[in-house]
């Protein structure tokens, strides 16, 4: 995720699909591209006789775009046409999906009046200033996170946003996309762990350094390590605590062991308040090869009648395989729940949104404010990478 985890080469994504053979059938190293390793061998086709909407993609710099294309796809949205500069990159989508058609230019999608959708997940400085481009041309947005890289390109998207009436939506895929977050949302919603206090988010991720494009290591395309790898866990502190309102308390980042890559951050934490509640955010490129996934992902969600844990990816600590665990622990109980058969609903509800012009997926002021509160940690985060 920062630049991230599954971030794509030009050359990377047919052998990193070799390699995500290799971690499924023998828990070995995990590859890096996650998103990829959570997809079905064949496309989801779109389970409506008619499709709700068309849309469309343009960049494909990140793995994340094929989990962004099959929640779409999944919600009633059919995949129209996409745009990419990189022939690997195009070569590699066209095989995935051979129904789209590939557009000879951004503008030949802009201009097609039948498109309601763009999604992207293009070089992280280059996303917010498409999506400004998008809503100007009368369509919806969905990107990868980073959303939006600079305060200043937040100031534009807002502006552009308000003045078009469009949605500006950023998938935090660490919520939507994974079974025991969103079951999390479900058991704090129906008071399971009463008023929630904090959440902790750690975000640990693997490097897999030989997979990595040049802007992987330059802070101006990715934005900082808080700023992506963390964008997740400022959106999990605001859904979970309710909080509509927050401020930075203090906030950290440094190249602590990579001097190689001087443009690069390889941890990062922060502490926040609210007006529901506080939290604590870390992340990290620290994953050691022997984990069985590209990080150990954990959440925590601290009520004043129990408390959840959330294993993401991996549960070290006992035998369960694979991913979306969640450990409830109430006054009466401490229960377990495998969430591998929960519904993923974001992509019915963005789609839903798109038509009925409702926020259901998630209001853009929050989507927003997830944001910014990860540009101001990443802006004002006090540098303790090691002197010389």
């Amino acid at each position: 995720m920062a630049a991230s985890h599954h971030t794509l080469t030009n050359k990377a994504m047919k052998e990193k699909s070799l390699d995500r053979r290799k971690f499924l059938n023998k828990a070995a190293a995990a590859s890096g591209l996650m998103i990829l390793s959570n997809l079905p061998k064949k496309t989801l086709a779109t389970p409506y006789a008619e499709p709700k909407i068309r849309f469309s993609v343009i960049n494909i710099n990140h793995g994340h775009i094929y989990g962004m294309v099959e929640a779409v796809t999944r919600g009633g949205g059919q995949l129209v046409s996409f745009y990419a500069k990189e022939p690997d990159l195009v070569a590699a989508f066209q095989k995935r999906y051979p129904n789209a058609k590939k557009a000879g230019s951004e503008k030949e999608i802009l201009d097609d009046a039948s498109i309601q959708v763009v999604l992207s997940s293009g070089i992280p400085d280059e996303r917010g200033p498409l999506g400004v481009r998008v809503m100007r041309a009368g369509k919806d947005y969905l990107v990868d996170k980073p959303g939006i890289t600079t305060l200043e390109q937040l100031t534009e998207v807002r502006k552009v946003q308000k003045e078009t009436k469009r949605i500006y939506s950023i998938m935090y895929s660490e919520r939507f996309e994974n079974r025991a977050t969103v079951k999390a949302g479900e058991l704090v919603k129906a008071g399971a762990i009463g008023k929630v206090i904090q959440t902790i988010g750690l975000g640990p991720h693997r490097m897999s350094t030989p997979t990595r494009p040049e802007w992987f290591f330059d802070k101006k395309r990715y934005g900082g390590i808080i700023t992506d790898i963390a964008s997740h866990q400022f959106d999990q502190y605001l859904f979970f605590t309710g909080s509509t309102k927050a401020e930075v308390v203090a906030s950290q980042v440094g190249n602590t062991n990579h001097p190689q890559y001087p443009k690069f951050e390889d941890f990062g934490d922060v502490m926040l308040r609210g007006n529901g509640g506080t939290g604590y955010i870390r992340v990290d490129w620290f994953t050691p090869d022997g984990l069985a996934s590209w990080g150990d992902g954990r959440l925590t969600i601290l009520g004043t009648e129990g408390y959840i844990e959330i294993r993401k990816n991996i549960d070290i600590a006992s035998a369960h395989s694979g991913g979306n665990h969640l450990y409830l622990v109430t006054q009466k109980e401490t229960k377990y729940i495998d969430c591998n058969k929960e519904p993923l609903p974001f992509g019915e509800q963005f789609v839903n949104d798109v038509l009925n012009r409702t926020e259901t997926a998630m209001s853009q002021e929050h989507c927003l404010l997830a944001t910014e509160l990860a540009l101001k940690a990443q802006k004002f985060a006090k540098d303790i990478t090691p002197k010389k």
